[in-house]
């Protein structure tokens, strides 16, 4: 009988490499066909267990998902109604904005002119010249595809998880069976980890952002801040991007305060409003309501957030996560790849146990050495 040996570290090393970089490339050039098909994928299976439910009571699967799917529309299209709502209202504002902007725009001339001898001619042409470019960059072609891509992935992410949730059992069946038959009972088993996860994650996802919309507005209300449910709402929702949303709300608030509310114990309040609910949100609403099924470690989560913004925009920012969660799964499971596994999660050597890390004292004693005597094993 022949032994085969394993291929040697280099070889599989270089393999994963190569995998690795060809699925993101296939991700930055594909992004307008993976993206919508893997956010209809998340909602799938969020939607999954309310159609398990309708179907129980007796209903069609057709009219099950039916009704599962034009319930998670009509929630998205409440959201957008009280956000829009609030908009309107903060455009009647606008005349009193309008003059605080300038009353800001002429303070920051004067201390530019001031502290920089620029004079104000050449700050116009500066501006003429960068407003000139904004133009330009506008009337591109990329602009079209920037406000047409956004629409027909919100059109096509319905079509797509109505299909997901359809053809369910036949995608089941055909990633079994792409497999060999000795492998069968791993495979559903990785599957169902990362259905489990995955629902696990934005389930939670849900009532954390419900949560911290809350807790944000009712901080702002609390200020008697202009706006407090449109900023807390904004606020939360861009929270959904891992530790990036929570900077980018925070500025965002401030700046729209700092417009209708130039006070600094204000602005101050509401950069204390905002880290409190984050303390909150990181300690408490993330450990106890998304749960520790997503267990990546910081690290990975800022690098992925990252990779996934360059790759995909801020759709390959909101997928990250449960992108790296489900490679975590299936690299935990997949001999070979164990140490991927390890690399993103957040369990450390000493957490679990590990030897690798604990250096044993070798010194000998007279009579031999040490590990002859368990007990100077452990002296120092």
């Amino acid at each position: 009988m022949v032994e085969t040996s394993s291929p040697p570290f280099y070889q599989k090393f270089s393999l994963t490499l190569l995998a690795i970089g060809i699925i993101m490339v296939a991700i930055y050039l594909g992004q307008d066909i993976i993206v919508p098909l893997a956010l209809a994928g998340l909602l799938a299976v969020l939607l999954r267990p309310l159609e398990q439910w309708l179907m129980r009571i007796g209903i069609p699967k057709l009219i099950a998902i039916t009704l599962a799917l034009t319930i998670a529309v009509l929630i998205v299209s409440a959201v957008t109604v009280l956000i829009s709502m609030q908009v309107a209202d903060f455009s009647d504002e606008w005349p009193k904005l309008k003059r605080n902007i300038d009353h800001v725009y002429r303070d920051a001339r004067r201390w530019i002119r001031r502290e920089y001898s620029v004079s104000y001619r050449q700050q116009a042409e500066y501006l003429k010249n960068a407003q000139s470019k904004t133009l330009e960059t506008f009337q591109g072609p990329e602009t079209l595809g920037a406000v047409t891509g956004p629409l027909g992935t919100l059109i096509l992410i319905p079509i797509y998880t109505f299909l997901l949730l359809y053809y369910r059992a036949m995608l089941i069946h055909f990633s079994v069976v792409l497999f060999a038959e000795e492998q069968k009972h791993r495979v559903l088993e990785i599957l169902g980890q990362i259905k489990s996860i995955i629902q696990s994650y934005m389930v939670g996802l849900l009532l954390e952002t419900t949560a911290v919309a809350v807790l944000n507005s009712a901080g702002l209300l609390v200020l008697n801040v202009q706006y407090a449910i449109l900023l807390g709402v904004m606020a939360a929702i861009l929270n959904l991007v891992p530790y990036i949303g929570g900077l980018v709300a925070t500025a965002l608030a401030v700046m729209v305060t700092f417009i209708s509310h130039p006070q600094v114990d204000v602005l101050l309040g509401v950069v204390g409003v905002f880290i409190a609910v984050q303390v909150i949100d990181n300690n408490f609403l993330v450990p106890f309501i998304v749960g520790s099924k997503v267990r990546i470690n910081a690290l990975v989560s800022i690098v992925g957030v990252l990779v996934g913004g360059a790759l995909a925009g801020l759709s390959g920012m909101f997928l990250s996560i449960p992108a790296i969660a489900m490679m975590k799964v299936i690299f935990d499971r997949v001999p070979g790849l164990e140490p991927w596994g390890i690399l993103l999660g957040d369990q450390t050597p000493e957490q679990a146990n590990n030897n690798l890390f604990r250096f044993v004292n070798l010194k000998k004693s007279p009579g031999g050495p040490a590990a002859d005597n368990p007990d100077e094993e452990n002296q120092p």
